[in-house]
């Protein structure tokens, strides 16, 4: 196969959850490029409709946005069914739903147990229930690529002096947990599911910017701690892993968790 024929995804279908802004839109944004009409989520219909607009006068591709609450059960049913309706197959799925929720401090000690739950469900039980929703179909077709988006916060501990230093509340330990379970789901389910045909794999993002959206100090003790000396930028640093895991060029690839953080998480 030719270079050029890898990353072609002309007459695919892919559907990204929480699609409509930063690491999601990107990932919609170059599956787009690369030749998919594409389906974006978010929780708020108007955003959702509004980078879709974006997106599909970028690209020329069709885009469908809808709406998606992804610790609504229901909703994800719905969503899977109009999903596949829309084009009679989805040949990509994308579980990138997730971040921060609740109003109760970071800290544990602190933390109240409904947001400790909501925060599991809105990153870790959303993607399952999606992956659920999706399979089968794939599995009919004996076809079919699933990326989950975890993060490096599933894969090492933090130091919370970066953040103390710069007033900020933290990373709460239950999004370490989902993130970390996001991983581990990533690879048993691939283990189900690749004899089906479909590769599942996932992407553990590092800290992303804009910086500007963060006091500077955090932004220097971040880019200190890591190899590359900064943290990843939106709108291009995310593309190239997706791309890479949506198309041809990982068929044989499975089970991996690919880490996109300027290696924050090898230097200690």
């Amino acid at each position: 196969m030719h270079y050029d024929e890898m990353f072609q995804l002309d007459g695919k279908v892919a559907a990204v959850t929480g699609g409509s802004r930063h690491l999601g839109f990107d990932m919609a944004e170059i599956l787009a490029e690369a030749g998919c009409d594409v389906i974006i989520t978010s929780r708020q219909l108007a955003s959702a409709e509004a980078s879709a607009q974006r997106l599909a006068e970028a690209t020329g591709r069709e885009v469908l946005p809808l709406e998606l609450d992804v610790t609504d059960t229901k909703a994800i049913e719905e969503f899977a069914e109009t999903a596949w309706n829309w084009k009679g197959k989805v040949d990509i799925l994308v579980n990138n739903a997730g971040g921060g929720v609740g109003s109760s401090p970071g800290h544990l000690f602190q933390r109240s147990t409904e947001d400790i739950v909501s925060m599991i469900w809105l990153n870790l039980i959303g993607a399952l229930l999606c992956c659920k929703a999706f399979s089968p179909k794939m599995a009919e077709r004996k076809q079919g690529k699933i990326i989950n988006i975890a993060s490096i916060a599933g894969m090492v501990g933090r130091d919370r002096r970066m953040y103390d230093r710069s007033g900020m509340s933290g990373q709460p330990v239950d999004y370490a947990a989902a993130k970390a379970g996001v991983i581990g789901m990533t690879l048993d389910l691939a283990g189900l599911l690749t004899p089906m045909g479909i590769q599942v794999n996932s992407i553990s993002p590092g800290g992303f910017g804009p910086q500007k959206k963060l006091p500077a100090g955090f932004s220097q003790d971040y880019g200190d701690r890591t190899p590359a000396g900064r943290m990843g930028l939106y709108e291009n640093e995310i593309k190239g892993a997706a791309l890479y895991l949506a198309s041809a060029a990982s068929d044989y690839v499975t089970g991996h968790n690919l880490v996109v953080d300027g290696g924050f998480t090898i230097w200690h």
